[in-house]
């Protein structure tokens, strides 16, 4: 790979902040031997910015699944009810009349593919759903016991592991919270807080405060939302930083969690929207040789949020990218940006 162009690199990320509704950017790139690296920001987020990383929460949420199934502590084929409670499993997965809730297994939570509802995107009867909610700003706690109740109301999506389908979900990665807290036998924000002491994330922590201030509100348009009561509520939801998610990252792909050796079994990948597939806990990033006919793109693996935050491993330069554009109604200038910055290299 050529030396990193900073000058071009940052000017990329200064026009980022020239389209509408993006008030800052922060991305990090770097070599997989850290021989090269790059670090830029603009608007009203620093290189220190802490933000919300949305859903690259899975990604954390996953790592320690797969570090148990490593350990010989979980397994893939677990079902679900071998660890969450019989009122909580009763009724949790009826599909056209047929209660499939014990036949949802880890890697069905894992690869997206157990076919439930999603208690924040899927709209009940009569309703809106908790997406539209959190966007308008109504803001209300989702703690496992009202997810729960939410999904019984709602129709799953089809049954567990059938065919080729992936339904991309909130719900699936919310319940294996419960399942890290019973082979853990402790809070899964503790086990999260200890992981990132152990990995030196210092500006990362799970959100607990109502009060925090400490990191710049994800904007939705033109105004910052403050969702802290959502936030608050999950057990799961993450502030951080973009250097502090290049090391989480690196950690990932560089066998932390699960050996390295055995990563590219994770790489079983289904559909979920376009352009994304899903695979074991992770999601693939990749696009059409005919959408981008004059360069090529490069598949990118790791995971993405829905405030334009990513986080990122491109095998076919051994490239790492993290960072957001912190916008909820525009996340694909996050990968706009990824895609100039990468042929700029």
């Amino acid at each position: 790979m050529k030396t990193f162009n900073q000058d071009k690199l940052n000017q990329i990320i200064e026009a980022v902040t020239g389209k509408k509704h993006i008030y800052g950017a922060v991305f990090h790139l770097s070599t997989g031997d850290g021989s090269q690296t790059w670090c830029g920001a603009a608007g009203n987020l620093k290189i220190d910015s802490r933000y919300y990383i949305a859903s690259i929460n899975k990604l954390f949420i996953s790592s320690i699944i797969l570090r148990l199934i490593d350990e010989g502590r979980l397994s893939f084929d677990d079902s679900l009810s071998k660890y969450l409670p019989e009122d909580l499993m009763t009724g949790l997965h009826v599909y056209k009349g047929h209660d499939y809730s014990n036949e949802i297994t880890i890697l069905h939570m894992l690869s997206q593919t157990s076919g439930l509802p999603c208690y924040l995107l899927d709209k009940p009867q009569n309703g809106i759903s908790g997406m539209q909610e959190l966007e308008a700003g109504m803001d209300q706690a989702w703690p496992a016991e009202r997810v729960i109740e939410r999904i019984k109301t709602l129709e799953p999506h089809f049954p567990p592991g059938e065919g080729n389908q992936a339904k991309y979900i909130d719900t699936n990665h919310q319940l294996l919270n419960l399942v890290i807290e019973n082979v853990m036998e402790m809070p899964v924000q503790s086990v999260l807080n200890q992981l990132f002491a152990n990995l030196g994330m210092s500006n990362t922590y799970v959100c607990e405060d109502l009060n925090d201030v400490g990191y710049v509100l994800a904007y939705f348009q033109d105004r910052q939302v403050n969702i802290s009561k959502y936030l608050t509520s999950t057990k799961n939801d993450i502030i951080s930083t973009a250097p502090d998610l290049m090391r989480f990252i690196k950690a990932f792909f560089s066998g932390y969690f699960y050996p390295k050796e055995k990563l590219k079994t994770l790489e079983k990948w289904k559909p979920i929207f376009f352009p994304f597939h899903y695979g074991i806990g992770i999601q693939k990033f990749y696009m059409p040789r005919y959408l981008s006919p004059f360069k090529a793109v490069p598949d990118m693996l790791g995971h993405c949020g829905s405030t334009g935050v990513v986080a990122f491993y491109i095998p076919d330069m051994d490239l790492y990218i993290t960072g957001t554009t912190n916008q909820g109604a525009r996340p694909n200038i996050a990968f706009q940006a990824m895609i100039k910055m990468v042929h700029a290299l």
